[in-house]
């Protein structure tokens, strides 16, 4: 469905349910380069046990109008707008990579108006190499096979989100061809990556929400290495917050090379 968002139109996918603000809402947030059918398995689940899925586009990609974010905190104002515009008083936050910061951002803003927290992916600092950001600016097809690489841990997960022998590495291309020549005004890869690169805030955000929150890193993710996430972690604990993590044996695509056990942990943490 479309919903009008700072004056421009924008997409969110409702599972194949009709959109109820009155149930328990989850809203999810894609990372750099890709879109709401990133979440495709987990939201259509959820969608059909109970919850209110929104599963976005952010503004300047695929099908959502608007100026593309230029920073996390800038997207987090574009969130709080989203959860006005759509009636709802209170929801899940569930956001990969990028939009992980994206998600925990909007959390510390809105505080009880976030009532889960899920951080798939996630890391603070998520520093992006200089080679990569340059790569993304002037070299975008050869800086996705980089991080299409380096994101995945298998090429044809037994089953995927998509069906059983998904090639995820031909399909991952095939998304990141398709976000990138939605938007022929701004450069999505380069302005998300740099967004990434930018954001100093995670600690301090962290110590900030309100609601219990869960990790879910990938053991072989190269992109956003477990360690990585380790100070959000600790932070989270110190300052007294309930946190969950959850380790998968796969990449930085959680939701795709293991869709079921990312979707049970989120389900679970949800329950609470």
């Amino acid at each position: 469905m479309y919903l009008t968002v700072n004056h421009a139109p924008t997409y969110c996918y409702t599972g194949g349910r009709p959109f109820d603000a009155g149930k328990p809402t989850v809203v999810f947030i894609h990372g750099v380069i890709n879109d709401h059918s990133v979440w495709i398995l987990q939201s259509r689940y959820l969608a059909h046990h109970g919850y209110n899925v929104l599963a976005v586009d952010l503004p300047g990609h695929c099908r959502s109008q608007g100026e593309a974010p230029s920073s996390v905190e800038e997207a987090a104002d574009f969130i709080a707008a989203l959860l006005d515009a759509a009636g709802v008083a209170r929801a899940a936050l569930i956001g990969h990579s990028w939009g992980s910061l994206i998600a925990l951002e909007a959390a510390s803003r809105l505080k009880e108006r976030v009532s889960h927290l899920v951080l798939v992916g996630t890391a603070f600092p998520m520093k992006v190499s200089g080679a990569l950001l340059e790569a993304s600016q002037n070299a975008p097809e050869q800086a996705l096979k980089l991080v299409n690489v380096f994101s995945r841990s298998t090429l044809a997960p037994p089953p995927s989100a998509l069906g059983p022998g998904t090639w995820v590495y031909g399909a991952s291309m095939a998304l990141g061809r398709r976000v990138i020549a939605s938007n022929p005004r701004v450069n999505v890869f380069h302005r998300g990556f740099k967004a990434c690169d930018d954001y100093a805030n995670g600690e301090q955000a962290i110590t900030q929400i309100t609601c219990p929150v869960l990790f879910i890193l990938g053991a072989q993710d190269q992109m956003t290495p477990p360690k990585a996430a380790q100070s959000l972690i600790q932070a989270a604990r110190a300052s007294g917050k309930t946190v969950r993590s959850v380790s998968l044996p796969v990449g930085h695509h959680q939701m795709t090379e293991t869709p079921d056990a990312t979707l049970f942990a989120m389900r679970d943490f949800l329950g609470q």
